[in-house]
């Protein structure tokens, strides 16, 4: 087919194989081919070759391997692990590959603009997988500012409502639990967030400050009668967070209820009420919320102070029943309220009735975060094959303000909520 795009994927977990290689193969308009992966486990590999056609010698165990020969194809994903993202998006520019590279680009300051900077010298495009700028519903909003019918933009609050299950699954027993391992809570779940409201504000951050905690999910709140694991607890029937009623029974999450994808295809590659439970009972998604080995907060609240004095005030919390994102904007003639879970948004200008807004009716395709998936990916396609970068919504260079933000308000948090000056704390991390 004409104008191919190759592909290489460095993890096929939850991102790189069930989500943009999966787009990959359902979505034939992409016009894209799988031609190489790399994924420590064989079976992911197994599976990717048959689903790709992909020989035994398209397939790496180590994606250093992958990179160490020439260059496969005419873009990499990055879809590896936190502290893997530099060496690998590094070695991939080295190569020539433009990148696809999922959030966040690194837990290090210095690293994130070490990339950008590489990316400038090779002159290869680098799209951050910061998805909600793609979203019908954020669109919206940032449409509705731009024409000016709230007047200019005064204060922004949004709330990430993580939900109780999410917060235990990811960033209690799974992989994002430790920030020596991985990337801050701030940074690995709320980039997006600091990325899209710099975006709907249209300004540059100065300040930054912020307070949060590992509160709740720790030994001294383990209930009486409690145990290290959920199959040895005789008060399991009464905690929210058992791991059975998450991964068995859940009503949105369980397989038993017919899900058969995330969360429950991270604990099994085929999701069967038999692997599900066998998972619980040996694995690390099966140990009690109170006697895990994590350490990063289950709630956080950022201040930022933007140019011309506009304020925004985020909360992120791991205690919630529902998750999603709800938005409120404040400007000098109106305001909009927004809920992105239940698709709707209230646009109200001073004095004239309320607009409601189904989000819905928007688009046809709102799955995978909210229909940002296969529109990054889809532009990102697009860009490399007309060989410019200059309509990329998430290119390098936007997306890393994003991190510079949210590395500041961890900086913040772990020294009793102290101003930093977005500015100098960047110029501290020169490459």
């Amino acid at each position: 087919m004409e104008n191919t795009i190759t592909v290489a994927i460095a993890g096929l977990g939850n991102r790189g194989r069930w989500t943009y290689a999966e787009l990959l193969r359902r979505c034939r308009e992409m016009n894209a081919r799988v031609v190489a992966v790399a994924d420590p486990v064989a079976d992911r590999r197994a599976e990717a070759a048959a689903a790709f056609g992909l020989p035994e010698s398209a397939c790496w165990a180590d994606a250093a391997d992958l990179l160490a020969g020439p260059r496969l194809a005419d873009v990499l994903f990055v879809c590896t692990q936190d502290r893997q993202h530099t060496a690998h998006a590094l070695a991939g520019l080295a190569k020539g590959y433009h990148l696809l590279l999922e959030k966040p680009v690194s837990p290090f300051l210095a690293d994130c603009r070490a990339i950008a900077a590489a990316a400038h010298a090779a002159g290869r495009q680098v799209a951050v997988c910061h998805v909600l700028r793609y979203t019908p519903f954020f669109g919206y909003i940032h449409d509705v500012i731009a024409s000016g019918r709230i007047g200019e933009v005064v204060s922004i609050q949004q709330i990430e409502n993580v939900a109780y299950w999410h917060q235990a699954h990811s960033f209690v027993r799974g992989n994002w639990r430790r920030q020596d391992e991985t990337s801050p809570m701030i940074l690995q779940k709320s980039c997006h967030d600091m990325d899209i409201l710099l975006w709907l504000a249209g300004r540059h951050c100065r300040r930054v400050s912020s307070f949060g905690s590992l509160r709740h999910f720790r030994p001294a709140h383990a209930p009486a009668g409690s145990a290290a694991r959920c199959s040895d607890c005789t008060v399991r029937e009464s905690c929210p967070y058992d791991a059975y009623t998450i991964y068995l029974t859940g009503e949105k999450t369980g397989i038993l209820a017919g899900n058969d994808d995330w969360p429950c295809n991270v604990l099994a590659q085929h999701p069967t009420e038999a692997t599900v439970r066998a998972a619980i009972e040996t694995g690390p998604y099966g140990r009690c919320v109170y006697h895990c080995d994590n350490d990063v907060v289950d709630h956080q609240v950022v201040n930022l102070e933007l140019d011309d004095g506009v304020t925004v005030s985020f909360t992120m919390c791991g205690f919630t029943s529902a998750h999603g994102r709800t938005v409120k904007v404040m400007g000098t003639r109106g305001d909009i309220w927004g809920d992105i879970e239940q698709n709707l948004i209230r646009v109200n200008e001073f004095g004239k009735p309320e607009q409601v807004v189904d989000v819905t009716a928007l688009a046809e395709d709102l799955s995978g975060h909210g229909g940002g998936d296969r529109r990054l990916l889809a532009d990102f396609l697009n860009s490399v094959r007309q060989g410019k970068a200059s309509g990329l919504l998430t290119g390098i260079d936007a997306s890393l303000e994003s991190h510079y933000v949210a590395l500041a308000a961890e900086h913040s948090r772990l020294h009793g909520g102290a101003c930093v000056e977005l500015d100098t704390f960047v110029r501290a991390a020169q490459p």
